[in-house]
């Protein structure tokens, strides 16, 4: 069977990729041609973290590796790959990369974050 590219098939690879801060990094894996919904991988390195945020966005995740201690609202968890874990609009939250390795969410955010979009266009 031939590849061919395709707006349904996404390579993590090549997708865009927006520092957010220092240690951490995500790919925009689609969310540019008028879907509703958007998938994001991002990778927060040992030590580093995600500070305290709120957006308009339901979002949802899965831990893929690593091991990071997330708090929503008032509740702190720490997660392991495989764990999932949905935070509603609006609701503060942030991450910690804890352990020694690289933590990989990926996270479903609707609607998409247009405030992505525009930084990963520059």
């Amino acid at each position: 069977m031939k590849e061919s590219k395709s707006k349904h098939f996404v390579d993590i690879e090549s997708a865009p990729k927006l520092v957010q801060l220092e240690g951490v990094t995500s790919s925009i894996l689609n969310g540019f041609e008028g879907e509703t919904m958007m998938i994001v991988q991002t990778e927060i390195l040992p030590g580093c973290s995600v500070p305290e945020h709120s957006h308009p966005h339901e979002q949802l995740g899965v831990v893929k590796a690593g091991r990071v201690r997330l708090t929503i609202g008032d509740n702190a968890r720490d997660l392991a790959a495989g764990d999932v874990f949905a935070i509603p609009p609006n609701i503060p939250h942030s991450a910690d990369c804890i352990g020694e390795e690289v933590t990989l969410v990926l996270d479903i955010f609707s609607p998409v974050r247009e405030d992505f979009l525009e930084m990963v266009k520059g």
